[in-house]
């Protein structure tokens, strides 16, 4: 089927025309604008980087917030300066590795898509990259989930938006990243 993944024998194969193509590629784009360059790390030098400490407070942004979450606490949690504390500590030390990484994973994804040459065709992944694609497609559902106020509600009337609402092509998006990451897993489970 195409836009979804399928058994290659040594790794998966997905089929994508043209325009899903670059849909895709335009997503992990803006994931990457997203997430952007790590803050406060302003030196070149490699081991200036591998000592830098991150952020120690969370994002305003709610999709950074829901890709970088607090470690400790959380939204309905009651304030506790101890807890907050703790929080501050562990994003400073983790975040821009976790940052990293996701910065790695888009852009593996938007380089097997460069691959394709901006045309469509059948993409080949082996399945040392599976856990990067995974994390790419999870990144990008959870801040299409988090913009459009995706609950954990069965229906929260966005599956019957008119096709007239602003909001139908990133629910369409959401659901087909949602597939897609489903059968990456249905590949990797065979």
């Amino acid at each position: 089927m195409a836009g979804l993944f399928e058994n290659a024998g040594e790794g998966a194969a997905i089929a994508l025309d043209e325009f899903e193509a670059s849909i895709l590629r335009s997503l992990e784009v803006q994931m990457l604008e997203l997430i952007g360059p790590p803050p406060g790390v302003e030196s070149d030098d490699p081991l200036a980087a591998l000592f830098a400490e991150g952020p120690s407070t969370a994002p305003e942004d709610p999709a950074l917030l829901r890709l970088f979450p607090d470690a400790y606490g959380g939204p309905e949690a009651p304030e506790d300066p101890r807890t907050a504390e703790r929080a501050a500590e562990f994003r400073r030390y983790t975040e821009l590795d976790l940052r990293a990484r996701k910065r790695e994973d888009a852009l593996a994804v938007v380089r097997a898509l460069d691959g394709l040459g901006g045309e469509g065709g059948v993409l080949r992944v082996p399945p040392d990259d599976y856990q990067r694609w995974l994390g790419a497609l999870n990144d990008l559902r959870l801040t299409l989930g988090t913009r459009l106020e995706v609950s954990d509600e069965e229906d929260d009337g966005l599956y019957r938006l008119p096709d007239s609402d602003p909001r139908k092509p990133l629910v369409i998006a959401y659901l087909w990243l949602g597939a897609m990451q489903e059968s990456l897993l249905g590949v990797m489970a065979d």
